[in-house]
């Protein structure tokens, strides 16, 4: 989907597509259980993610096989609806369900899916009610040594929820929750990166610091958007750099200026 983009050869989006359509057609991400493995379980919300975003790019492509885009786009849809299924009224609300929500958001407007669409956004707003004064997740400052990452992490999949639903014409950016938008928790983000004592009020953890440049590649929507103006140097010089993860369908920074 990435060569596509950048090079508008069909072959590349046909490629991607076909490879979609194998997992369509195979079922894939239908049969499993939370129960038996929680693991697969957060494994299906972030291959769900990529694959519905990089459906969201190929469904454009007007030269693609119309059967195959009904195939994916329906399969897409049931293994999302599968997913959320299993969340419970006392799981935690963390990063995962932010996950799923992303999942939901997009597969929801690719397939006028309204209940996942708005499973999307209520998942969003549900997680800037979480920000506190600082603008720090909470639940993410409990993750020990990897608060920060943490808090990058859940940030990722919200960022997307808010681009996708802006590009259907509701501004999410600037929805506030508790005086808070999500500028506050990127904005926490980068200036713990930078300075890591800032969680010590959450944790006396020492901070894992291992930070690459897929930790930020979220961020080169917001900045495509709204710019850098503000934004701590951490993200700054994160976004001098190509960026590439693979649960936001790679390259960012070419998804986020097409």
């Amino acid at each position: 989907m990435n060569q596509y983009l950048a090079t508008g050869s069909h072959a590349e989006s046909a490629c991607a597509l076909a490879q979609l359509d194998a997992w369509a057609q195979a079922r894939a991400l239908l049969n499993y259980d939370r129960e038996d493995s929680p693991q697969a379980w957060y494994q299906v919300e972030w291959t769900l993610s990529s694959a519905c975003i990089t459906e969201s790019v190929l469904v454009n492509d007007g030269t693609l096989d119309a059967a195959q885009q009904r195939r994916v786009i329906a399969w897409l849809d049931a293994a999302s609806r599968k997913d959320i299924s299993f969340e419970k009224p006392n799981d935690s609300g963390n990063n995962h369900h932010y996950w799923r929500a992303l999942a939901a958001t997009a597969i929801g407007i690719l397939a006028s899916d309204e209940m996942l669409y708005h499973f999307g956004i209520k998942t969003y707003m549900n997680a800037l009610a979480e920000i506190d004064s600082n603008g720090a997740f909470p639940k993410e400052m409990a993750r020990h040594e990897n608060a920060i990452h943490y808090q990058g992490f859940a940030l990722q999949p919200l960022v997307l929820i808010a681009e996708f639903v802006t590009r259907q014409g509701t501004t999410l950016y600037t929805y506030k929750a508790n005086g808070h938008t999500l500028r506050d928790a990127i904005v926490f983000f980068g200036r713990a990166v930078d300075d890591p004592s800032l969680v010590k009020p959450y944790t006396s953890d020492v901070q894992s610091t291992n930070f690459g440049t897929g930790d930020f590649a979220d961020f080169a929507f917001y900045t495509a958007r709204f710019g850098p103006d503000g934004l701590p140097p951490a993200i700054l010089n994160a976004l001098m750099h190509p960026m590439t993860a693979t649960r936001l369908g790679g390259c960012t920074i070419l998804m986020a200026g097409k």
